[in-house]
């Protein structure tokens, strides 16, 4: 009896290797890498050269996102550039999706083939032409790329009045002030030059990559869209300066449900802010009253991505931070009287994730059962740092975390290739109804994952489009009802870290077949509701 309990176990672990080693999960869905046959050759360019500079380390990000107005989504990598000629050139990558689960390279051409040191994007509709259009901050300098249509973009950067060269990380599209044109948040890292590079090291001999604490930090940008084209700083006046921050993330959400759209800003070794929006053109600062700016030891952590979601029904939308490794990720549960609880400390998210460094992360359902996973994309920043922290690895594993539902999570077996992950974005590349995801890697390829079994459940998806709000819908919220409960979403831009996931909302439904209502809460103010709509069908929603 005994031999044959050791049996059954023994092939137990075995099953579970073969689980691991194909990077399927318990539940029986797997996240498939396509990269290959999906025709990605993309190879991102730190510069890297052995001096050890700090941006080396950073970039970059990856978009889903409609370039050619199809309806298919297509990819962008954004790309860094060698610090001094060598007779190559690196620039971002875009794909075209060619609606049969393979890309097309349509770089060359698209007018996005310029080279800059680029690390985050962001994406959304400025002029409201119903064309998405592109934003790419870089440590030289970002730019704003207008869509002409046809897959082909215009730098529109110096005509639009934006000048921002302060080591732009993450972006943001808000409409802040709910006047029908989106704005801009950029959040900007630190003052660093190459004249300027300081040394440091992990044992006293070598140098090594310098963490923030050792620069000076930068303050963020808010961009008012004037329209016509035209942009206008208004940061100080918004409340917004300030020169402490090294900012790395930024998540849109309205937590205390007025109405207006919020912004949490995810700072390295600086606390996070959390930046209440007052209706009157400025924010006011709540991040230490409201407990996300430090973690629970009371110390500013090295904060990377963000976003923000419902993941427990409870109609508020709460928090979760990528942190530096040894410090585990931040999930701030929204306790709606203004204050914040980092809920990890006590859950599997914080345990499974202590080791890792996570830059992009994100809520989804990527088993659509209509609660809120969690995706965290990992890795170091010191090729050496196994040398010091034998614990701690450069190539890291990313980690999924399924939403058992009541506020609890697991971790899922879903991925089994270590990389030192960077951006990470989600969206229905192949419109089957199931998340998939994008990772960008430093100094090494991207990774398209293709989710297989995710649609067992049922889903709906809603692409919003606004007329008196701004055509990318952005701040609407879409609340669905259906025999398994109500839950809701906000379209955002920002989130993960130096990416940009579909605009587009997936509800999970699980094995509902019909949402009984679905209410939409337009920027603008318009209600609009949909009754008795059919799962497992995308539909385009125009605001009346």
């Amino acid at each position: 009896m005994r031999g044959s309990q050791f049996t059954i176990t023994l092939l137990s672990l075995v099953l579970i290797s073969v689980i691991l080693a194909l990077g399927a999960s318990e539940d029986g869905i797997r996240f498939t890498d396509v990269t290959a046959q999906a025709g990605i050759k993309f190879m991102h360019n730190s510069g890297r050269a052995g001096r050890k500079w700090l941006p080396e380390t950073m970039g970059s990000g990856c978009a889903f996102f409609d370039a050619d107005g199809d309806g298919w989504l297509d990819i962008l990598l954004v790309n860094g550039k060698d610090w001094t000629p060598r007779g190559r050139k690196t620039t971002a990558a875009l794909y075209r999706n060619n609606r049969n689960g393979t890309f097309t390279d349509v770089t060359r051409g698209s007018g996005l083939d310029i080279e800059i040191y680029g690390l985050g994007v962001a994406i959304g509709d400025y002029d409201n032409d119903g064309r998405d259009d592109v934003y790419i901050t870089a440590l030289d300098g970002d730019h704003l790329f207008h869509n002409e249509g046809a897959g082909r973009f215009r730098d529109v950067t110096k005509d639009a009045g934006i000048q921002n060269s302060r080591f732009g990380s993450s972006a943001a599209w808000i409409d802040y002030d709910r006047d029908g044109k989106l704005d801009l948040f950029v959040a900007n890292y630190v003052q660093w030059t190459p004249k300027g590079d300081l040394w440091c090291s992990l044992d006293g001999a070598t140098k090594a990559y310098c963490t923030p604490e050792s620069y000076k930090g930068n303050s963020s940008k808010l961009y008012r869209n004037l329209g016509g084209g035209k942009f206008d700083d208004v940061t100080d006046s918004a409340g917004l300066g300030d020169t402490t921050s090294k900012s790395l993330g930024v998540a849109v959400l309205d937590f205390n449900n007025d109405g207006l759209p919020d912004l949490f800003v995810a700072n390295d070794t600086q606390p996070n802010k959390l930046y209440r929006n007052l209706g009157n053109g400025r924010f006011k600062e709540e991040g230490l009253a409201a407990g996300v700016a430090f973690g629970e030891d009371g110390v500013a952590r090295g904060a990377m991505g963000a976003d923000a979601a419902d993941y427990d029904r409870c109609g508020r939308p709460h928090l979760i931070v990528g942190n530096f490794s040894n410090q585990m990720l931040g999930l701030y549960h929204n306790e709606g009287n203004g204050l914040f609880v980092d809920e990890a400390p006590q859950s599997a998210v914080g345990r499974s994730s202590l080791l890792n460094l996570t830059f992009g992360l994100f809520f989804f359902d990527y088993d659509l059962d209509g609660y809120p996973d969690i995706f965290a994309a990992n890795g170091h920043i010191e090729e050496e740092i196994g040398r010091v922290q034998p614990k701690v690895q450069y190539k890291q594993l990313p980690l999924l975390f399924r939403n058992l539902g009541g506020g609890k999570f697991g971790p899922v077996a879903a991925f089994s290739q270590p990389m030192v992950a960077r951006g990470a974005a989600y969206g229905d590349y192949d419109r089957d109804g199931d998340l998939d995801v994008l990772i960008s890697t430093n100094n090494g390829p991207a990774y398209l994952y293709r989710n297989d079994g995710g649609n067992r459940n049922h889903w709906l998806q809603l692409k919003l489009v606004g007329s008196k709000s701004n055509r990318s819908a952005i701040g609407a919220v879409a609340r669905l009802a259906s025999a398994g409960g109500q839950q809701w979403q906000m379209v955002h831009s920002g989130s993960s870290y130096c990416s940009s996931s579909d605009l587009a909302l997936t509800f999970g439904l699980g094995k509902d077949t019909t949402a009984t209502g679905i209410d939409i809460q337009w920027p603008s103010g318009t209600k609009q509701r949909l009754a008795n709509v059919k799962a497992d069908q995308r539909l385009v929603v125009q605001e009346p």
